[in-house]
């Protein structure tokens, strides 16, 4: 039953990942800078404190009583991810919802389970697995398959991106349609973005302290076996403030060279609704960590549950992409060749979940 409702939590979560951009889609008259860094404040600002005010008692005593290199430490991991949150968002403005997502889940998947072991390989820590313990382990066979299937599922959609490109070009109506759409800077940006927005587990990890003291405080009043569903919302508001400090940067770093700063006070758009949608849009991304969190507490494993998550994520957007017909004009050839890679990487996800289990 502990794992039915990890799968569920993990589902609802990837729900509102792979549905998060749809709001902004409803903006009008912003520039993307604008619109995500708004979003970007109830993402990362606003809604992380408050969903730990709901679910934690005392929850800023922990942060205060945590060790200064912990802070540090998770605290620089959420500013790298913050750097692959950012190109998240121009990878799926230049590739489209399906095919960005894909890309940069996988990669993201990816390099979430190889990196710590490649680390603890050079760094030998009690309780980690190294690169070494892959290869010589069954479990760590399977989850090196895994990823090796996932890079081939990511070059089978790099391919379908050149053949979408092709047939855009061909039809200029559907190409207008597909303005921002541009695979080679889209595929720049969301291999950057992948191997980054893999630090937000590493985040995790680095702050699991107060994830654990928030733990320990809940099961004095709750004695049993389970773990506390909402333990991980204060490590999320030190992760989140890195990813804030990114993205604030680098958007106010746009509206300054695009001179829209003007956006937020335009009448001549519909800034409530602006308003609205981006705030819709950023809670949103926010409650997919808060079910991965409640996930992660029934399931118990935090590798499996980081590539349980990234398969819906990848599941849900690419949903999204048929139902805003983003391959509307594109050849059969090119939907069906998207289709083999997202079914690919979904192979390799559960390889590398099942490779954890039997762990």
């Amino acid at each position: 039953m502990q794992v039915i409702f990890g799968i569920i939590y993990h589902f609802i979560g990837g729900f509102a990942s792979g549905s998060f951009y749809i709001p902004y889609k409803k903006v009008k008259g912003w520039a993307w800078e604008s619109f995500w860094i708004v979003g970007g404040i109830f993402s990362w600002l606003i809604v992380p404190p408050l969903a730990a005010w709901l679910t934690i008692p005392n929850f800023t005593e922990i942060i205060s009583q945590t060790h200064g290199h912990i802070l540090l430490l998770t605290y620089f991991f959420g500013l790298l991810w913050g750097i692959g949150g950012l190109t998240y968002g121009l990878g799926v403005r230049y590739l489209g919802v399906s095919l960005g997502s894909t890309i940069i889940l996988g990669l993201c998947a990816v390099f979430g389970s190889i990196i710590p072991s490649v680390y603890y390989n050079f760094v030998p820590t009690v309780g980690k697995d190294s690169f070494s313990t892959l290869l010589h382990s069954h479990w760590g066979q399977m989850v090196l398959l895994g990823i090796a299937i996932c890079v081939i599922g990511i070059i089978i959609c790099g391919k379908a991106g050149t053949m979408k490109e092709k047939d855009l070009v061909k039809n200029r109506a559907i190409a207008d349609d597909n303005k921002d759409y541009h695979f080679g800077l889209g595929l720049t940006v969301a291999i950057i973005s992948g191997v980054l927005s893999a630090c937000f587990n590493f985040g995790i990890e680095a702050g699991k302290h107060m994830a654990d003291t928030a733990n320990e405080i809940w099961k004095v009043s709750h004695p049993g076996p389970d773990n506390f569903l909402f333990r991980n919302n204060v490590t999320y508001i030190v992760i989140l403030w890195g990813g804030l400090t990114t993205n604030l940067v680098w958007c106010m770093i746009l509206n300054a060279r695009n001179k829209t700063f003007g956006d937020y006070t335009n009448q001549k758009t519909p800034l409530l609704k602006n308003y609205l949608f981006s705030a819709l849009a950023g809670t949103t991304w926010f409650l997919q960590f808060f079910f991965y969190g409640m996930g992660e507490s029934k399931l118990g494993n935090g590798a499996s549950s980081w590539i349980l998550h990234m398969a819906f994520i990848i599941l849900i957007a690419n949903t999204w992409g048929l139902l805003l017909k983003e391959w509307k004009g594109v050849s059969r050839k090119a939907i069906l060749t998207v289709i083999g890679g997202i079914i690919t990487i979904i192979l390799a996800v559960i390889l590398v979940g099942y490779g954890n289990a039997i762990k």
